[in-house]
């Protein structure tokens, strides 16, 4: 089952039925929720007139607005980093240059990723990254470096009181 937050209409369903008396067990089973969804909502959102389901979806809401994660950034605050981008600075680079003057707090991750997603539409923001996420091949084995064999997976790396030994 996928988490997804109570609606208002489920709000004021629960708040009819405790109302009513139902128990939480048969609240949750006719809204499809688990039982302590009913409980931790009836807990985090009471009041001191009970459970009010205009009050508590304002709390739920404010509780999403006021998360870390859900802050979005603005179409010029991405330009801002585009153009940082465009000048040649790392994603590392341009997050540090917008804390630095307190325009904006972004991470290195989020910009990489806003890169993809605009490869992903088409554009060519992902070129102007440094390290592009490629898939390296495999390193090819060199027969007739001294010391070194390759069998299987593994790497056997002689000691150098060998390689003296055997030269």
């Amino acid at each position: 089952m996928t988490y997804t937050h109570l609606t208002q209409e489920e709000r004021y369903q629960i708040h009819n039925l405790t109302r009513q008396g139902i128990h939480l067990s048969q609240i949750a089973a006719e809204l499809g929720r688990s039982s302590s969804t009913i409980s931790r909502e009836l807990r985090r959102n009471a009041s001191a007139r009970g459970y009010q389901p205009a009050l508590a979806q304002d709390k739920a809401t404010q509780r999403q607005t006021q998360r870390r994660n859900a802050r979005q950034f603005d179409p010029e605050q991405w330009q801002l980093v585009e153009l940082y981008l465009r000048l040649s600075l790392s994603p590392q680079q341009v997050s540090d240059r917008l804390a630095l003057e307190d325009r904006l707090s972004i991470s290195t991750e989020a910009i990489y990723q806003y890169a993809y997603a605009n490869k992903a539409q088409g554009g060519d923001l992902v070129g102007y990254l440094r390290c592009q996420n490629f898939v390296e091949s495999a390193m090819p084995v060199v027969e007739s470096a001294v010391g070194y064999s390759r069998t299987g997976s593994e790497l056997n790396i002689a000691p150098q009181w060998w390689i003296a030994r055997s030269a």
